[in-house]
C-alpha cells in the first residue's frame, strides 16, 4: 500500500511538472505553488488523516492563462444577495452583468413571482455612455422610486455596484439612506465591483459586511421564540437543497428560523440574531456573518455536511449534541428511519459505481463536502480543487480526503485538461465552462455548482438523486459509441 502511494505521488509530481513546462519561467514559480499533492499529517496526531494546506490560496491569477473564477459581483448578487426572494435586486451599472446572472444558479424559492418572490427577475440600471459621464445617482434614485410603483410588496431593495460604479464614483450609499427614508423600506447598497479582490470570494465578503451594517439591526418579524430555534446559513437551495436540509433539522425536533439566502426573505435574516445556533453549510461564503452573530450576538456558529449518510448522521448527532437529550434521541430515530432507502439506494448502485475515479474543481464547500458522497458509493476522489478557496478551505479538506490525492487551486482550463489527460478519470464534476470540453474528451461529466438541472442533493432524498445521477452520468452507453482522444489510432 505505501509502495502504491509513494508511486502516486511521485506520478502526481511528474505530472505537474510537465503540465508547468509550457509556461513561461515567471508564471510557472506562481503556479507551482497552487498545484500539489495531499500528504499525511505530521506523525502524533490522534487520526491519520491527509493535509494539504500547504497550497497557495487566495491570490492573484496569472494573466492569460484563462482563470475559471468569477467576480466580486458574482460573489455577491449572483450567490449571497440574489437568492433573497422578497428583496428586489438592482445591478447598478451596464446591463451585460445583470443579465449573465439573471437566475443562472437555479435558486428555488416559494411565493408568488412579482408579489413577494423576485428571484426570476432581473433588474438593472442600464448604464449607457451618459451615465458613465454624468454619473448615475439620480438614475438609480428613479430606478428604486419605479420599483417602488411597480411591487408595492417589496421589501426593499439592493444595489449590486457593476464595476463602472467604482470608476466614477456613484455614492450609493448615499441614495440608499435617502430613499429609505422616503419609501420607508430597507435599501442596501453593495460595494461589490466585479474588479475588486482576486475572485468572487472578496463579494461574500463584502455581501456579508452588508447584511452586518444594513439588515441585522432592523426589529424583524415578531415570532415565539423556542430553545430549539437555528438558523441554515450558506445554504442557496440550488435544486431544494435547503428544502432537503429543513426537513431534516425539523425532524429532529428543531425550529428552523431563516435559512438564507435560499428561500429567504428579510424578515428572516432580522430574525436571525435571535435563533440559539447558527448551522453553516458553506462556510466560505458566509462565514463572516456567523462570527459576527457569535461576537455582537452570541449566537455561536457551527459547521455541517449533508452530503451523502455517513456525514448527514455525524452532522445530525453533532448537531442534536448541542441541544438536549430528546433532540438527540430523535436525531438517531430519523438516522434509523432513513436507513432502510440508504441500504436500498447501495444495494442498487454501489457496484455499478464501485471503485471509479472522480476529479473536481468547483467553488464553496464542494471541493471538500461532496467527497463524501462519492467515498459512500465506494467511488474514489483522485483529485479535488476550488476556484476561490482561502488557507483555511484546505485545511478542511485535509479531513475529508486521502493521502496522495492531486490538490490543485485555482487550476487554468489548460491545467485541468491535461490533469483529465493524463489520469482520466471515469467522472468529472466542475463547472458549466468545463462540461463540454470535458465531454468532448470522452469522459462523463456531472455540473456540480446547480447540479446539471437536477437535485436537490442533500440529505437522505437528495443521496438517492445524487447516486442515480452519477449512474446515469458514468453507465450511459452514449461513452462507448465513440473513442476518447487518446484512444483513437495515428
Amino acid at each position: 500500500m505505501a509502495k502504491d502511494l509513494e508511486d502516486s505521488v511521485a506520478e502526481h509530481e511528474k505530472m505537474i511538472e510537465e503540465v508547468l513546462s509550457a509556461y513561461p519561467k515567471k508564471a510557472q514559480k506562481k503556479r507551482a505553488k497552487h498545484l500539489s499533492t495531499a500528504g499525511a499529517v505530521e506523525e502524533g496526531e490522534t487520526e491519520i488523516v491527509s493535509k494539504c494546506d500547504t497550497v497557495k490560496s487566495n491570490v492573484k491569477s496569472v494573466p492569460g492563462v484563462m482563470t475559471i473564477r468569477g467576480c466580486a459581483y458574482a460573489g455577491s448578487k449572483g450567490v449571497v444577495w440574489g437568492p433573497i426572494k422578497d428583496l428586489v435586486h438592482i445591478s447598478h451599472g451596464p446591463v451585460g452583468c445583470g443579465h449573465y446572472s439573471w437566475s443562472q444558479r437555479r435558486n428555488y424559492a416559494t411565493g408568488t413571482t412579482g408579489v413577494d418572490n423576485f428571484v426570476t427577475f432581473q433588474f438593472t440600471t442600464d448604464f449607457q455612455e451618459k451615465d458613465i459621464v454624468f454619473g448615475g445617482d439620480k438614475k438609480l434614485e428613479k430606478s428604486i422610486d419605479e420599483i417602488n410603483e411597480l411591487f408595492p410588496l417589496a421589501n426593499g431593495v439592493t444595489v449590486q455596484s457593476e464595476c463602472p460604479i467604482g470608476l466614477i464614483g456613484d455614492d450609493i450609499e448615499a441614495v440608499a439612506r435617502k430613499k429609505k427614508k422616503d419609501i420607508g423600506k430597507t435599501i442596501v447598497p453593495v460595494r461589490c465591483e466585479g474588479f475588486r479582490g482576486v475572485s468572487q470570494s472578496l463579494g461574500h465578503h463584502i455581501a456579508n459586511d452588508a447584511v452586518r451594517d444594513w439588515v441585522l439591526e432592523g426589529e424583524g418579524s415578531e415570532y415565539e421564540a423556542t430553545d430549539y430555534d437555528v438558523n441554515i446559513i450558506g445554504d442557496y437551495n440550488i435544486g431544494g437543497d435547503a428544502w432537503s436540509s429543513r426537513i431534516l433539522l425539523e425532524e429532529i425536533g428543531l425550529n428552523v428560523v431563516g435559512s438564507w439566502s435560499g428561500d429567504a426573505t428579510l424578515a428572516e435574516m432580522e430574525n436571525a440574531p435571535k435563533a440559539k445556533l447558527n448551522l453553516i453549510h458553506c462556510y466560505r461564503s458566509m462565514n463572516y456573518i456567523c462570527r459576527h452573530m457569535e461576537e455582537k450576538h452570541g449566537v455561536p456558529w457551527m459547521e455541517y455536511n449533508f452530503f451523502g449518510p455517513s456525514q448527514i448522521a455525524a452532522s445530525l448527532r453533532a448537531i442534536a449534541a448541542k441541544f438536549d437529550k430528546s433532540v438527540q434521541d430523535k436525531a438517531e430515530a430519523v438516522i434509523a428511519k432513513y436507513q432502510p432507502l440508504v441500504d436500498e439506494v447501495l444495494a442498487k448502485y454501489k457496484p455499478r459505481l464501485e471503485g471509479k475515479k472522480v476529479m473536481l474543481y468547483v467553488g464553496g464547500l464542494r471541493p471538500r463536502h461532496v467527497v463524501t458522497a462519492y467515498h459512500d458509493l465506494g467511488m474514489e476522489i483522485a483529485g479535488t480543487g476550488y476556484e476561490f478557496a482561502h488557507g483555511d478551505d484546505y485545511k478542511r479538506t485535509g479531513e475529508y480526503i486521502k493521502e496522495g490525492t492531486l490538490i490543485y487551486d485555482d487550476v487554468t482550463g489548460y491545467e485541468l485538461e491535461k490533469f483529465i489527460e493524463q489520469m482520466r478519470p471515469d467522472l468529472v464534476g466542475s463547472g458549466i465552462k468545463e462540461k463540454y470540453p470535458v465531454q468532448k474528451m470522452g469522459i462523463p461529466f456531472r455540473q456540480m455548482h446547480s447540479w446539471d438541472y437536477s437535485g436537490p442533493y442533500h440529505g437522505y432524498d437528495g443521496f438517492a438523486i445524487f447516486a442515480r445521477d452519477m449512474d446515469l452520468a458514468i453507465n450511459n452507453p452514449v461513452w462507448a459509441m465513440f473513442d476518447a482522444p487518446w484512444k483513437k489510432s495515428a
